[in-house]
């Protein structure tokens, strides 16, 4: 998983880009809260942040805003790195779109605890994303049922897009994940009786 550091501090940048490593993720780190936006707005940017809250240019307030404003960094896991402990400190780094903080200096246990809940927090909505995706798809395909089907009415087999004739089984498995058991309705088993002239047993109707 990607991830951005951005820090003015040099020493903690340092032990934030070794220890991020060591733990196994993809590190990107830079100094200044401009370049970390411009990173912000790649193609496929990284999807957990953790910002210094004071930084020349644009500081990590900021960043949490601007994140928060940018459509593929809504779902984004926002850690704010700040040596403000208060309260109302906190508050205000929440309400501009930081998910967690962590006081400088860093202690690396606390540090890893928070950057995996933020991985948890990630993997969950990548999931989430997938299974909406899957279940946009089955309804397409259900909605495509929905049409006007073409249907011979002697064998009821029905007619695809491709002017092909399909079994009603086998043309539903194909745009749907169903899978079909086969018996005989109490109808039909009626008609086959009569047919093979096999007398109905005594008590049962059917």
């Amino acid at each position: 998983m990607k991830v951005l550091i951005a820090d003015d501090d040099s020493v903690s940048r340092r032990l934030l880009h070794a220890s991020l490593e060591k733990w196994g993720y993809e590190v990107k780190a830079v100094a200044q809260g401009a370049a970390a936006w411009e990173i912000m707005q790649e193609l496929q940017p990284p999807q957990l942040l953790i910002l210094d809250w004071l930084m020349p240019e644009i500081d990590g307030l900021e960043l949490c805003r601007r994140a928060r404003a940018l459509k593929p960094l809504q779902s984004c896991y926002i850690i704010l790195l700040t040596s403000r402990a208060t309260k109302s400190d906190v508050v205000e780094g929440l309400d501009a779109g930081a998910d967690d903080y962590v006081t400088k200096p860093f202690d690396p246990g606390e540090l890893r605890a928070r950057v995996q809940v933020g991985k948890r927090v990630i993997d969950l909505q990548f999931a989430l994303a997938e299974r909406l995706y899957h279940l946009e798809e089955a309804m397409a395909r259900v909605n495509q049922l929905q049409g006007l089907l073409p249907i011979c009415s002697y064998c009821k087999k029905v007619r695809d897009d491709q002017n092909y004739w399909h079994q009603v089984e086998t043309y539903v498995a194909r745009h749907i994940e169903v899978r079909f058991s086969h018996g005989v309705c109490p109808d039909c088993i009626g008609r086959l009786r009569k047919d093979l002239a096999i007398p109905e047993r005594e008590g049962n109707s059917s």
